[in-house]
């Protein structure tokens, strides 16, 4: 079997197709396998990481106001989206792929359309509860439409054919247990642990907020803390110590740029407080921890408030919108829900409730149905 992936410009778009492949090769070790990507996008660097090979076109999203120097932007959106397209057509040729899947950002358009229009069978995969631009103007060209959330299905055109499959989620995420994560990050059953960052790079009204529940809880020792303050955030542990806190000397408090160790800190905590991201709430779903959400706005659509919402209206999450938050709201939210027992265990079962964990299996299944259908093709 040969496949051809395209997706990138963010690690939403881009872990999805690597998951994808992943679980292919597992199950089919002679599958051939190549990606497109953005010429500059991060997935040039990930998808090597992850010893598959890419090619590249060039591309990029239309501005909305129109600026004389946005008004120059679009008119170059222009001219690469006909220039990707024909650059793709040809990538899919050489190849001669079995199936294309493509799993959003602005590569994933030119790249699928062309697949569609040369007579390939086509897949598409929307992380979100509010379905991206690209893969909305896809929908009705592809063979399918994989869901990691059914939300979105209303928000697609009816003449699309779905299929509910969840997002992909880490093998470690799965496996890893609630007390030997615990015992491995030298925490015992005295205190709740809470969990919480904003993302990679960090986003500094978490960050801020989180310094005022930091301090204080540096000083009543009330909650075990694994804080991760991100790429921006650096300024953090200088906060902090402003505040009187000395993090190195509290042993209740675990506060560093990154978490490289996520699979420990999520089989072990009682409560994240995160960003609203696809891939987030498939995890925080699987491992069947209640959450706080602070969903970005300044993402595409607003999907991350739809995310959280999804959650929300199931009553497995609290929603702070990022123009409420606060020190003091954030600090009253995290104490109302880990002092009441009753509506932390509610909430644990409402998001295990909605958690796909076989969400690797259903895709394959997907492609290997498509693959078996007569119709369209070459």
């Amino acid at each position: 079997m040969k496949v051809l992936l395209a997706g990138g410009g963010t690690a939403g778009h881009i872990n999805p197709a690597l998951a994808i492949a992943g679980y292919i090769k597992g199950k089919e070790p002679d599958t051939e396998f190549l990606f497109i990507g953005n010429r500059d996008g991060m997935e040039q660097r990930l998808v090597k990481q992850a010893g598959f090979p890419i090619e590249s076109v060039v591309i990029t999203g239309f501005k909305r106001s129109l600026s004389p120097k946005n008004t120059v932007h679009n008119f170059k959106t222009v001219y690469y989206s006909f220039e990707s397209r024909s650059k793709a057509k040809r990538i899919i040729k050489e190849f001669d792929p079995d199936i294309c899947i493509g799993t959003g950002g602005y590569v994933s358009g030119p790249v699928i359309l062309a697949a569609c229009n040369l007579g390939y069978k086509a897949i598409i995969h929307e992380q979100n509860a509010y379905p991206g631009v690209t893969n909305k103007m896809l929908a009705k060209s592809v063979d399918r439409v994989m869901l990691a959330n059914e939300d979105a299905k209303s928000r697609f055109t009816d003449k699309a054919k779905f299929v509910l499959t969840g997002n992909p989620i880490r093998p470690s995420i799965l496996s890893t247990k609630h007390d030997e994560a615990k015992k491995r990050l030298g925490l015992d059953d005295s205190k709740p642990v809470i969990l919480s960052f904003g993302g990679s790079l960090g986003a500094e009204c978490i960050n801020r907020s989180m310094a005022e529940l930091i301090a204080r809880s540096a000083k009543d020792k009330k909650y075990y803390h694994i804080h991760a303050y991100g790429q921006q955030g650096t300024w953090m542990p200088e906060l902090l110590q402003k505040k009187g806190v000395d993090t190195k000397n509290c042993d209740n408090l675990d506060v560093r740029q990154y978490i490289d160790n996520m699979n420990d800190c999520l089989a072990a905590c009682d409560l994240v407080v995160s960003r609203a991201g696809a891939i987030t709430l498939s995890e925080i779903q699987a491992k069947g921890r209640p959450a706080v959400l602070i969903p970005s706005p300044f993402v595409a659509e607003n999907h991350q408030y739809h995310n959280a919402m999804s959650m929300v209206n199931k009553k497995a999450a609290k929603l702070i919108e990022q123009a409420d938050l606060s020190g003091e709201l954030l600090i009253e939210t995290v104490d109302s829900m880990l002092t009441d027992q009753s509506v932390l265990a509610e909430y644990r079962r409402n998001a295990q409730k909605m958690a796909i964990t076989d969400a690797n299996e259903r895709i394959y299944q997907t492609v290997k149905e498509v693959l078996s259908e007569n119709g369209k093709n070459r």
